[in-house]
């Protein structure tokens, strides 16, 4: 047995980190870090997004890896095409990023979905695109010319009550 003095009224009770459903969200990249890959044969940039659109503010966290220095060169070669993305969404498409820290705090929507884990049958979310905020926004309003067909709607806070 342990004794305890704790008073459950004075800590936020732990969030709910099931997996999101599929959909559009509004965030922003909040954190991010180089890591060595498992085999050590490389590094991938770790962006941490954190959703915005949470009513209460305390929004979830989603993130990505990319394989930026890998010996696959075709792991690599995805890995730049998707920070291309990320960096065109953020207004960045026409110069050079030095840090990683230059695309914090600046909003876009990132397209979520859901994946099986084969080896642990769990369920967990995975950033499948992303979306400059002015014109998801515009699609958000039906502008006819900016919308895609294959777009997903965007979402509102889908774990609140």
């Amino acid at each position: 047995m342990a004794t305890l003095n704790f008073n459950p009224a004075s800590v936020e009770p732990q969030q709910n980190f099931s997996a999101l459903p599929t959909g559009r969200y509004r965030a922003e990249i909040t954190d991010s870090e180089m890591k060595s890959t498992k085999a050590g044969t490389g590094e991938y940039l770790q962006l941490t997004f954190t959703l915005t659109d949470n009513e209460s503010g305390d929004g979830r966290n989603v993130w990505t890896r990319l394989n930026l220095s890998n010996p696959n060169k075709t792991a690599e070669g995805i890995a730049q095409r998707e920070l291309s993305a990320i960096c065109h969404c953020l207004g960045f498409g026409d110069r050079n990023i030095s840090e990683s820290e230059e695309l914090h705090n600046i909003p876009l929507f990132i397209d979520v979905i859901q994946e099986r884990n084969p080896v642990t049958e769990s369920i967990a979310n995975r950033i499948k695109g992303y979306a400059p905020l002015e014109k998801a926004v515009r699609v958000a309003k039906g502008a006819e010319k900016f919308s895609s067909p294959a777009a997903p709607a965007v979402r509102k806070n889908p774990w609140g009550k």
